[in-house]
Protein backbone atom coordinates (compact mmCIF):
# COMPACT_ATOMS: atom_id res chain seq x y z
CA UNK A 1 0.00 0.00 0.00
CA UNK A 2 1.63 3.19 -1.04
CA UNK A 3 0.65 5.91 1.75
CA UNK A 4 1.67 9.25 2.05
CA UNK A 5 1.53 12.21 5.12
CA UNK A 6 1.01 16.01 4.81
CA UNK A 7 1.35 18.60 7.57
CA UNK A 8 -0.89 21.61 6.80
CA UNK A 9 -0.63 25.10 8.99
CA UNK A 10 -2.48 28.42 8.76
CA UNK A 11 -2.89 31.14 10.93
CA UNK A 12 -5.24 34.50 10.39
CA UNK A 13 -6.09 37.85 13.24
CA UNK A 14 -9.32 38.46 14.40
CA UNK A 15 -10.69 41.15 12.26
CA UNK A 16 -13.79 43.54 13.35
CA UNK A 17 -16.66 43.27 11.28
CA UNK A 18 -16.30 40.22 9.09
CA UNK A 19 -17.99 36.55 10.07
CA UNK A 20 -15.78 34.08 11.30
CA UNK A 21 -15.74 30.80 9.64
CA UNK A 22 -14.02 27.30 10.92
CA UNK A 23 -14.27 24.15 9.38
CA UNK A 24 -16.97 25.31 6.94
CA UNK A 25 -19.43 26.21 9.70
CA UNK A 26 -20.06 30.28 10.43
CA UNK A 27 -19.56 30.20 14.39
CA UNK A 28 -20.96 33.00 16.42
CA UNK A 29 -18.50 35.41 17.40
CA UNK A 30 -18.27 39.56 17.25
CA UNK A 31 -14.89 39.04 14.95
CA UNK A 32 -14.00 36.85 11.73
CA UNK A 33 -10.46 36.19 10.67
CA UNK A 34 -8.33 38.66 8.28
CA UNK A 35 -7.68 36.87 5.16
CA UNK A 36 -8.13 37.63 1.35
CA UNK A 37 -10.58 34.62 1.31
CA UNK A 38 -13.52 34.18 4.03
CA UNK A 39 -10.36 33.06 6.37
CA UNK A 40 -11.19 29.81 7.47
CA UNK A 41 -7.91 28.50 9.22
CA UNK A 42 -9.26 24.99 9.40
CA UNK A 43 -9.98 24.41 5.53
CA UNK A 44 -6.83 26.07 4.71
CA UNK A 45 -5.06 23.90 7.00
CA UNK A 46 -6.61 20.67 5.94
CA UNK A 47 -6.28 22.11 1.96
CA UNK A 48 -2.49 22.96 2.77
CA UNK A 49 -2.03 19.03 4.35
CA UNK A 50 -3.54 17.29 1.35
CA UNK A 51 -1.43 19.34 -1.35
CA UNK A 52 1.39 18.34 0.78
CA UNK A 53 1.07 14.95 0.82
CA UNK A 54 0.27 14.29 -2.96
CA UNK A 55 3.47 17.08 -3.46
CA UNK A 56 1.52 19.45 -5.52
CA UNK A 57 1.37 23.09 -5.65
CA UNK A 58 0.45 24.38 -2.21
CA UNK A 59 -3.15 26.34 -1.52
CA UNK A 60 -1.19 29.96 -2.17
CA UNK A 61 0.37 28.89 -5.51
CA UNK A 62 -3.30 27.70 -6.44
CA UNK A 63 -5.15 30.08 -4.78
CA UNK A 64 -3.23 33.34 -5.22
CA UNK A 65 -4.04 36.61 -2.30
CA UNK A 66 -3.32 38.60 -5.47
CA UNK A 67 -6.13 37.07 -7.77
CA UNK A 68 -9.10 38.75 -7.10
CA UNK A 69 -11.53 36.07 -8.04
CA UNK A 70 -10.79 34.41 -4.48
CA UNK A 71 -11.66 37.91 -2.05
CA UNK A 72 -14.39 36.19 0.01
CA UNK A 73 -14.11 33.09 -1.16
CA UNK A 74 -15.87 30.22 0.48
CA UNK A 75 -12.27 27.73 1.38
CA UNK A 76 -14.17 24.85 0.40
CA UNK A 77 -13.65 26.20 -2.91
CA UNK A 78 -10.41 25.26 -1.90
CA UNK A 79 -10.29 22.17 -0.45
CA UNK A 80 -12.63 20.60 -2.92
CA UNK A 81 -10.00 21.25 -5.36
CA UNK A 82 -7.43 19.47 -3.24
CA UNK A 83 -9.89 16.58 -2.84
CA UNK A 84 -10.53 16.39 -6.56
CA UNK A 85 -6.59 15.87 -6.86
CA UNK A 86 -6.37 13.50 -4.30
CA UNK A 87 -9.01 11.20 -6.00
CA UNK A 88 -7.85 11.75 -9.82
CA UNK A 89 -4.55 10.53 -8.50
CA UNK A 90 -6.41 7.05 -7.01
CA UNK A 91 -5.37 8.06 -3.37
CA UNK A 92 -8.41 8.49 -0.19
CA UNK A 93 -8.06 10.20 3.18
CA UNK A 94 -7.04 7.81 6.10
CA UNK A 95 -7.41 9.71 8.93
CA UNK A 96 -7.02 13.63 9.81
CA UNK A 97 -6.09 14.91 12.77
CA UNK A 98 -5.85 18.92 13.55
CA UNK A 99 -5.36 21.31 16.36
CA UNK A 100 -6.77 24.69 16.54
CA UNK A 101 -4.95 27.28 18.61
CA UNK A 102 -7.02 29.81 20.01
CA UNK A 103 -7.83 31.69 23.26
CA UNK A 104 -11.91 32.25 22.34
CA UNK A 105 -14.04 31.15 21.59
CA UNK A 106 -14.36 27.57 22.98
CA UNK A 107 -14.09 24.77 19.99
CA UNK A 108 -15.75 22.48 21.63
CA UNK A 109 -19.82 23.93 21.56
CA UNK A 110 -18.89 23.45 17.67
CA UNK A 111 -16.96 20.20 17.67
CA UNK A 112 -19.72 17.85 16.50
CA UNK A 113 -20.99 20.45 13.90
CA UNK A 114 -17.55 21.00 12.79
CA UNK A 115 -17.03 17.10 12.07
CA UNK A 116 -20.42 16.68 10.64
CA UNK A 117 -19.57 18.82 7.72
CA UNK A 118 -15.95 17.89 7.26
CA UNK A 119 -17.29 14.23 7.03
CA UNK A 120 -19.44 15.33 4.71
CA UNK A 121 -17.44 17.93 2.73
CA UNK A 122 -14.47 15.35 2.42
CA UNK A 123 -16.62 12.29 2.38
CA UNK A 124 -15.06 10.54 5.43
CA UNK A 125 -16.23 9.00 8.26
CA UNK A 126 -16.02 11.23 11.18
CA UNK A 127 -14.21 8.94 13.35
CA UNK A 128 -11.33 9.27 11.04
CA UNK A 129 -11.18 12.82 12.18
CA UNK A 130 -10.19 14.52 15.15
CA UNK A 131 -10.10 18.01 16.01
CA UNK A 132 -9.03 19.98 19.17
CA UNK A 133 -9.02 23.09 20.54
CA UNK A 134 -5.86 24.39 22.65
CA UNK A 135 -5.32 27.71 23.96
CA UNK A 136 -2.63 30.08 23.19
CA UNK A 137 -0.66 29.88 26.15
CA UNK A 138 1.72 32.94 25.34
CA UNK A 139 2.12 31.05 21.68
CA UNK A 140 0.52 34.11 19.63
CA UNK A 141 1.48 37.91 20.41
CA UNK A 142 -1.70 38.72 18.03
CA UNK A 143 -4.85 37.09 18.82
CA UNK A 144 -6.59 34.89 16.42
CA UNK A 145 -6.46 31.48 15.34
CA UNK A 146 -3.56 28.99 13.78
CA UNK A 147 -4.35 25.57 13.05
CA UNK A 148 -2.11 22.39 12.44
CA UNK A 149 -2.90 19.22 10.43
CA UNK A 150 -1.79 16.39 10.22
CA UNK A 151 -3.22 13.59 7.23
CA UNK A 152 -2.79 9.97 6.47
CA UNK A 153 -3.46 9.37 3.03
CA UNK A 154 -3.44 6.19 1.29
CA UNK A 155 -3.23 4.88 -2.64
CA UNK A 156 -6.69 2.92 -3.47
CA UNK A 157 -4.93 0.25 -5.50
Amino acid sequence: MNIRIGLGFDSHVFEEGKPLYIGGLRIEYPKGLKGHSDGDVLLHAITDAILGALGEPDIGQLFSDRDPRWRGASSEIFLKEALYRLKKRGYKVVNLDCTLVLDEPKIAPYKEAILENLSKLMDVSKDSISIKGKRREGFCMEEGVACFCVILIAHES
